[in-house]
């Protein structure tokens, strides 16, 4: 029964294989130029895409900790890839999800609840909080890989424009997590090296961590070092400004054509 139990706790979530279902149709109906509406089909790409990665980035979380001593994560279900499973599924999705809509920006998600007292090692604690950015560096050099392997033959404008929207999420969302700030996963992968007193005052403003990232990022001039910084990083990766924004354009159908995006492709 035990073994039936702990099978059951890591079985892929029918929720998580639908998902992937949506991305892989969504992205053949981009790359083929099947779809009616672009734009809603490459909308449906990254959005799924993104929300896969996601999940991915808190199934690393989980999986990490398992193996480091925290076998109460089978039970809750963070190793079936089921999203609302998570602990607080409206900041590991929705959250994400509207910032990606509205702003284009990677935000970081949460939370998959560990059991720290579990786990032995400062080096252990770190690794559990480094797994979930680093799946989002993973992404992000799938997504980046035909453009820095020089491999863009044949491939479909739609189809390479969603590609460099997609690795805009997964780099930024990869920089704001190892932010070492407080309720971020950059202050989780020092925290374990960090001395009592330190941590003890900086406990009560883990829970606004992100809030505070998010209101630094409305500033303009902060916004802007942002973005000139995941642009640099996209570049030395092969992806120009231009397609990241006429990826974006194109994601936001809504808004109508972009005559210099649409020139462009």
């Amino acid at each position: 029964m035990t073994t039936i139990s702990r099978a059951s706790n890591q079985r892929v979530s029918p929720v998580f294989l639908g998902i992937l279902a949506v991305t892989a149709v969504t992205g053949w109906a981009t790359w083929t130029g099947f779809a009616e509406q672009p734009g809603l089909a490459v909308f449906l790409f990254v959005t799924a895409a993104w929300i896969v990665s996601l999940c991915l980035h808190e199934y690393a979380h989980a999986r990490t900790a398992l193996h480091s001593g925290d076998i109460t994560v089978g039970a809750k279900g963070y190793l079936t890839l089921n999203p609302l499973a998570y602990t607080h599924a409206l900041l590991s999705i929705v959250l994400p999800v509207i910032f990606v809509i509205m702003g284009g920006i990677g935000l970081p998600g949460g939370a998959v609840f560990i059991e720290r007292g579990r786990i032995q090692g400062r080096w252990r604690h770190s690794l559990i909080s480094a797994a979930g950015p680093l799946t989002n560096v993973l992404f992000a050099i799938v997504c980046t890989a035909p453009f820095w392997l020089d491999a863009l033959d044949g491939v479909p404008a739609d189809f390479r424009l969603a590609l460099a929207f997609l690795a805009l999420l997964q780099v930024s969302a990869a920089i704001l997590n190892f932010l070492p700030v407080p309720g971020l996963d950059g202050y989780g992968v020092i925290e374990p090296w960090l001395s009592y007193n330190i941590k003890r005052q900086v406990e009560p403003f883990a829970p606004f961590g992100l809030l505070f990232v998010f209101a630094l990022l409305w500033l303009p001039a902060v916004n802007g070092v942002f973005f000139d910084v995941v642009d640099s990083v996209l570049k030395s990766l092969g992806i120009h400004e231009f397609e990241t924004y006429c990826g974006q354009e194109l994601y936001r159908f809504w808004q109508g054509t972009n005559e210099f995006c649409q020139v462009s492709r």
